[in-house]
């Protein structure tokens, strides 16, 4: 294989920037296969998403920030499934854009979460490619049985949510569109958290024991809140109700200047919080090992009130349309 122009050969880019990634059964990377040791009584989980420049991520955007959010978006489906990280795959569709100081900042940015994550590098290849394409297939561990699935639940549970919504979706609003009026209103700091949340997702695997003790559903908001919990309730339909959705003080401001962000808020994605169901007689149990994991959690509704209709609700009471509610993959 010929390497993008300017940068090292694949034998080379595996050899210098990747190799020191490795982990246990990767053999240093120098094998076409890895083995995976599971332990007894444990099942693998596997995840895998990718992200590609112009889609997912811009192209100035700074490489330890893309290495980050490529295996970030990964661990957040892990922790949505109750599971321990364990190690990754990478898929990397390189062009001529990545010299080595690039590669330098990408395999820092990936070196560092890997570590704090404790996913280590498996293998993966490389490719040359039009615009630069990273393909992640990510591996945890639980308890054999016990992975918590997207569509659990029983009429009558709650429906938490981690975090804040919306920050991500107004980062990247105000990214392409920085003169905006409520854009330069904003503070500067509420500015920077903005375009801070959506470069870099905090996968939430703090709170994987919470989901696993006490979850009968769960996954992790991608696609923007309504959309994924259209699908969360898909089977039961649930009550939601918007005010209860929990706002960054640099959203509320956001929404202070334009209140017809709500929109963006609750539909734009990138969000990589976890939505989960949780029986009532666990909320407190619940709330309690969130607090104690130092993950925030809020409860916005309530699944099979409405007889399989998904109802978004206003905090005065009447249901709110949304005319797209989620982000859609276009091709």
């Amino acid at each position: 294989m010929t390497g993008a122009a300017d940068t090292p050969g694949e034998f080379e880019l595996i050899a210098r920037f990747f190799a020191p990634l490795a982990g246990p059964g990767a053999f240093g990377l120098a094998d076409d296969a890895a083995t995976l040791d599971v332990p007894a009584g444990e099942s693998l989980v596997v995840t895998k998403d990718m992200i590609v420049e112009g889609v997912h991520f811009f192209g100035n955007d700074a490489p330890a920030s893309i290495a980050l959010k490529a295996l970030a978006v990964n661990l957040s489906d892990l922790a949505a499934k109750g599971a321990r990280p364990f190690g990754f795959l990478l898929g990397f569709g390189r062009t001529r854009a990545q010299g080595e100081d690039w590669l330098a900042g990408f395999v820092a940015g990936l070196a560092a979460l890997s570590r704090e994550s404790g996913c280590a590098l498996l293998g993966g290849d490389t490719v040359n490619a039009p615009a630069l394409t990273l393909s992640v297939t990510a591996f945890g561990t639980v308890p054999r049985g016990s992975m918590v699935p997207r569509q659990g639940g029983e009429p009558g549970d709650l429906v938490y949510v981690s975090g804040t919504i919306g920050d991500a979706a107004l980062g990247v609003t105000m990214r392409l569109a920085p003169d905006a009026p409520w854009a330069r209103a904003l503070e500067p700091e509420h500015r920077a958290f903005l375009l801070d949340r959506y470069l870099h997702p905090r996968p939430r695997n703090a709170l994987s024991p919470a989901l696993l003790a006490h979850a009968r559903g769960a996954m992790d908001v991608s696609d923007g809140l309504v959309g994924d919990a259209d699908k969360l309730a898909s089977r039961l339909g649930g009550r939601f109700e918007i005010g209860d959705v929990p706002l960054s003080d640099a959203a509320r401001a956001a929404l202070l200047a334009d209140p017809a962000l709500i929109d963006t808020i609750l539909t734009g994605g990138d969000d990589y919080e976890i939505l989960c169901v949780i029986p009532p007689d666990r909320a407190v149990a619940f709330e309690a090992a969130a607090r104690e994991a130092g993950v925030p959690v809020a409860c916005i509704g309530r699944l099979g009130e409405v007889g399989g209709v998904r109802l978004w609700c206003n905090p005065d009471g009447r249901e709110r349309r949304f005319t797209r509610r989620a982000y859609a993959h276009s091709f």
